[in-house]
């Protein structure tokens, strides 16, 4: 079977709790998820969605790196032709400046629903490209 990867990271704290804009966007991302498992399924593509935490100190290090989106190991900013800055988040994230992603003349703080979607179906689109659905006999 075909599948897309929706693969998240974010940075939770030692009780798994994290900040109000990975909150945020984890909830667009359930959203997405449970939206795209309905519509490829007609197409046989599975949707497979994984999360995983960073701890502070790999955090510290690179704060761009949580609230970060690929979907079958390409960055979401690069399927929708996006750029990534950052901007001062909260409490839970110290004094670092968390990841934003730009496209146009928007910048997003938490990432939306439909930008999730968009690079999924594009994902998709590359997999059918290279696998057509049409038996070419």
């Amino acid at each position: 079977m075909k599948t897309v990867t929706i693969r998240w990271q974010r940075l939770t704290d030692v009780n798994g709790q994290t900040c109000a804009r990975c909150m945020s966007t984890q909830n667009s991302i359930q959203s997405a998820y449970r939206k795209l498992k309905e519509s490829f399924s007609v197409l046989d593509i599975e949707v497979i969605l994984q999360k995983e935490n960073i701890d502070f100190p790999i955090f510290s290090k690179d704060p761009l790196q949580s609230n970060r989106i690929w979907v079958n190991e390409k960055p979401l900013e690069q399927w929708i032709g996006a750029t990534v800055g950052q901007s001062k988040c909260c409490d839970v994230c110290g004094e670092s400046e968390c990841r934003t992603v730009t496209i146009g003349q928007d910048t997003f703080e938490i990432i939306p629903e439909d930008m999730i979607i968009q690079a999924a179906f594009l994902a998709a689109a590359d997999i059918l490209k290279k696998n057509p659905i049409i038996n070419k006999s």
